[in-house]
């Protein structure tokens, strides 16, 4: 299943450098990567990074971690996906920008979003 994780431009741009993380500031105090399914990324994304430009959306098979990806309750008791290991950026299968649309809402790229 393609699950989905929203970077700042300043926390993509580390990966890049690093190679891999352990996440943005909420993932370190929280204790794992926080990713979203289809159906939960553009919530998250309104909720958690509104009006913030320089997004990058980061595409990633959750087959891949095994036991270190873990589905818990979070949000309305959905099941969300969580990494319990550093993010390498060869888990990353693709990322595209997230542009922020005339309405102020970021702009998902096609297929993204059901």
């Amino acid at each position: 299943m393609l699950i989905y994780k929203i970077f700042r431009a300043e926390e993509w741009d580390a990966l890049l450098e690093a190679g891999q993380t352990r996440g943005a500031p909420i993932d370190l105090a929280d204790g794992y990567i926080h990713f979203s399914t289809g159906e939960q990324v553009a919530e998250t994304c309104a909720r958690y990074f509104a009006g913030v430009e320089g997004l990058v959306l980061a595409v990633i098979d959750s087959e891949d971690f095994g036991d270190a990806m873990k589905w818990e309750p979070s949000r309305g008791g959905a099941l969300f996906p969580h990494l319990y290991r550093k993010l390498r950026l060869c888990d990353v299968l693709w990322h595209k920008a997230l542009p922020l649309g005339p309405d102020g809402r970021h702009v998902f790229p096609e297929g993204v979003l059901p």
